[in-house]
């Protein structure tokens, strides 16, 4: 009993210690409150240092939010975006050695959906337009050559009057800078890779000196020796266009145009080819056809046109166009264009450079012969049309894509929509949900019968139909000037494909204030869309596109 007392008498000992503070117990150790400046006794707290790292880090990120919060500045925003710390100033530049903050950086992520932004027009007028309009403030400045480059006429650049007066009966009457460029050259015999952007007038840049050719040779040829110019396009719809042009400018100086499609039987495509004399606009399925079954022969072409290159010289139209090539006898230089020796001059033109142009064409004339012919701003975005990028789910793109026919519907002015997909069966699924929502549109799509092909885009053209719906085979050419919105529904799957796709509105006549709208759902979509982005916020070209002629490598310099 005593022994249990003893231990209860320690252990109280014990507890009151442990409960004495810390001062008391040694009197020479104190504690002193910064605030109250008098002396006071506090227990001791140890803080683990992974806890301490942790707060340092939360109050890094708090500073490092607040700092980037950006003082509004006055004028045009370039990049708009949902979150505005992004936004950039139409005046801000980034250095090219810069790897500029993106909208678009977490677009990966799948809590992502729902961000958008936008890249402003920053040009009140397109850069390829002869016309001198007052500039926007953030618009740059016109320099004394781009002056004197409006004021350019087309009888200036060595057009015989006869075609300047059919031009103004079309109601065109100076030359837009890509014309300038290139009628000069095809006029002094050159072969000539011309490159510039969609909707700039390259149409009439090789048709006017081809026309002019015809009509200063006519007398000096015999009749029944086949066309003496040839146009090679990759669609039907493109071609029934160039013709049109051609027979329209034809008309008044004695020259014809006929075309000849795929789709429609080479019985009546031997009729076509009998009956051509001056120009026809072809494609190369039905030509290539045409030239194996001896129903049509190149022996007296003195132009030759390869539209739309980069299309024709991709790996579906490569073999083809190679074996018409190979079929007339391309002049190497001016000189060589006499009337005993029927030598045609070449002309390539495309809106982005094609690649593997020198292969090609080092087959079939001198590379130093090309001159080549390129706008100043070749694979940039085009400044004067708004560009907008949602990032969307799948299930989404849909109500999106009503909800912009909604808004273009309640418009007083009606204007044509294109949307885009990458397949002919989402072409089609999207038109039987247009049917189902009442919306009157169109579809064209490249698995369509040549009889249900025909004259769909003549019939949007002239605004029986608002709609369209359609895939990239839309996008090759094809001249929209009623169309207002782009709208990418499936993403184009190359930057090329974008400006085909972008280059369908903001065109020479079009409307003003048009723009694209691109929905963004898939992985490799993002990617695409950084690359566009990067661009835009530096102001220089899309990466990735070949910009001069390469000569071909021979075999033992690849061994190499």
């Amino acid at each position: 009993m005593l022994a249990f007392s003893a231990a209860v008498r320690d252990r109280a000992v014990l507890l009151r210690c442990a409960l004495t503070p810390v001062s008391k117990q040694l009197p020479g150790l104190r504690w002193r409150s910064s605030s109250a400046g008098r002396s006071q006794s506090l227990p001791v707290i140890r803080i683990p240092r992974l806890l301490q790292l942790r707060a340092e880090q939360a109050g890094a990120r708090g500073r490092k939010k607040l700092e980037r919060v950006s003082v509004p500045r006055a004028g045009k925003l370039l990049i708009v975006c949902k979150r505005p710390e992004f936004n950039q100033h139409c005046r801000h530049t980034v250095a090219k050695v810069q790897q500029p903050a993106l909208a678009s950086q977490g677009w990966k992520h799948r809590q992502s959906f729902g961000d958008h932004f936008l890249i402003n027009n920053t040009w009140e007028r397109a850069p390829f337009l002869p016309e001198p309009a007052e500039q926007a403030p953030d618009q740059e400045q016109t320099t004394d050559q781009e002056r004197q480059q409006e004021s350019v006429t087309f009888q200036e650049l060595g057009l015989l009057p006869e075609l300047v007066e059919a031009l103004k009966t079309t109601g065109i009457t100076h030359p837009t800078t890509v014309q300038q460029q290139i009628i000069p050259y095809l006029l002094r015999g050159k072969n000539v890779l011309g490159v510039a952007e969609t909707g700039s007038g390259k149409t009439l840049s090789y048709l006017l000196p081809l026309l002019q050719r015809l009509m200063i040779e006519r007398k000096r040829v015999d009749e029944g020796t086949g066309p003496r110019g040839l146009v090679l396009v990759p669609s039907r719809e493109l071609s029934d266009q160039v013709k049109t042009v051609a027979e329209g400018l034809g008309h008044h100086l004695g020259l014809s145009a006929t075309v000849v499609g795929g789709g429609r039987g080479m019985y009546k495509a031997e009729k076509v080819f009998k009956g051509c004399r001056d120009i026809l606009v072809a494609t190369p399925g039905v030509l290539w056809k045409g030239l194996r079954r001896n129903m049509i022969h190149l022996g007296s072409l003195r132009y030759f046109v390869v539209d739309e290159a980069d299309t024709l010289f991709d790996e579906t139209f490569i073999e083809l166009v190679e074996d018409i090539l190979l079929e007339a006898t391309i002049a190497s230089s001016s000189s060589d264009h006499n009337d005993f020796d029927i030598q045609a001059q070449l002309a390539v033109i495309g809106a982005t450079f094609p690649k593997g142009v020198g292969d090609l064409l080092s087959k079939v004339t001198d590379l130093s012969s090309i001159t080549t012919v390129k706008s100043k701003r070749l694979h940039f975005l085009m400044p004067h049309i708004k560009q907008k990028f949602l990032k969307v789910k799948g299930a989404n793109k849909l109500a999106e894509l009503l909800q912009i026919i909604k808004e273009q519907a309640t418009e007083k002015q009606a204007s044509g929509i294109l949307v885009f997909c990458n397949s002919s069966s989402t072409v089609n699924w999207l038109g039987y949900i247009l049917d189902d929502h009442n919306i009157k549109h169109l579809r064209l799509q490249g698995q369509m019968p040549a009889a249900v092909r025909a004259g769909i885009f003549n019939t949007f053209q002239k605004g029986l139909v608002d709609v369209l719906v359609c895939t990239d085979i839309a996008s090759r050419g094809l001249d929209s000037r009623r169309v207002k919105v782009v709208v990418n529904y499936d993403f184009p799957p190359t930057l090329q494909d974008y400006i085909h796709r972008a280059g369908r509105v903001g065109r020479v006549g079009s409307k003003a204030h048009c723009s694209v709208i691109s929905f963004v759902t898939h992985l490799w979509d993002v990617e695409l869309v950084q690359k566009i982005e990067v661009a835009a916020r530096k102001r220089t070209s899309l990466p990735g596109m070949e910009t001069s002629i390469k000569p071909p490598v021979s075999k033992t310099d690849s061994k190499l």
